[in-house]
């Protein structure tokens, strides 16, 4: 058995997985961030009440650039007192297992191909949307992180006047529209108009930095998955219809477009890290 952790700038999950299924899930909402050792504190006290002879090993997701080989994690998204962490050797030595860290995005990926939608194809590309917009790389069944964990990075992409990310995470419900993706959910599934209209908006953005993704990795298949991808059904028109003009046409008729059905695939993908 293996634990599988997904740290966010919120929450902190973990769960024990056995046989590519989750038995035992432990959460808690993260707090006091501005302390780095309370907050590693909190950390352990999620993950210690799973510990049993049976775990071979932990696999941890973070919001953040890693350095996987001596599991150092660097400037963690929304944990302002983690700046430099060495993560790895302070759980190793509080709980005597081998530990595996990398982004949180690459475990939603690894999920995905391992135990999810993809895993009928070799290269695939997981797109989380939510707070941010992040990308989770495999090319012929392998994870490709680069040299500093840093490839997938493509919310940081110039787009428009500003990046990808301000028009296809949460950040444009807020700043553009001045509402939260959940609201224009909640109202766009009663007919609002406007609502319907706001997810065009954001489905032909996303479709764009979708077009940014097949010219970079060409994969067989990107899974969407994160808060915002559970409103597929009001920006799939838009997002694929932004898509009609790639330069390649064979390459969109090939490519499969698919959202993640899984709850807590990114714990299932932190898992694998430790095979």
């Amino acid at each position: 058995m293996i634990i599988g952790v997904d740290l966010g700038g919120t929450n902190i999950r973990a769960g024990v997985i056995n046989d590519g299924a989750i038995i035992s899930l432990n959460q808690a909402l993260l707090v006091e961030k501005e302390s780095q050792q309370k907050t590693i504190s909190q950390l352990i006290s999620v993950i210690a009440p799973l510990i049993t002879p049976e775990v071979i090993g932990i696999g941890i997701g973070v919001p953040s650039v890693v350095d996987v080989e001596k599991g150092i994690v660097y400037d963690v998204v929304n944990i302002p007192s983690w700046k430099r962490v060495e993560l790895k050797k302070i759980l190793e030595t509080e709980f005597r297992i081998p530990v595996s860290i990398n982004n949180d995005v690459n475990c939603f990926a690894l999920g995905e191909h391992h135990f999810g939608q993809a895993q009928a194809f070799s290269s695939i590309v997981g797109v989380a949307l939510g707070t941010g917009i992040g990308a989770g790389i495999i090319i012929n069944n392998s994870l490709y992180t680069g040299s500093n964990c840093g490839a997938g990075e493509i919310g940081s992409l110039p787009y428009l006047d500003k990046n990808f990310e301000y028009y296809t995470s949460s950040i444009f419900f807020k700043s553009e529209h001045s509402t939260t993706a959940l609201k224009a959910y909640e109202e766009a599934m009663k007919g609002d108009k406007n609502a319907l209209d706001i997810w065009a908006q954001y489905g032909f953005h996303l479709g764009n930095i979708l077009k940014a993704i097949l010219y970079t990795y060409d994969p067989e298949a990107i899974v969407l998955g994160g808060s915002i991808s559970k409103a597929y059904s009001l920006f799939e028109k838009s997002m694929k219809t932004a898509l009609t003009d790639f330069q390649f046409p064979e390459t969109i008729h090939k490519l499969k477009i698919m959202k993640t059905e899984i709850d807590n695939i990114a714990l299932l993908g932190a898992a694998a890290l430790v095979r």
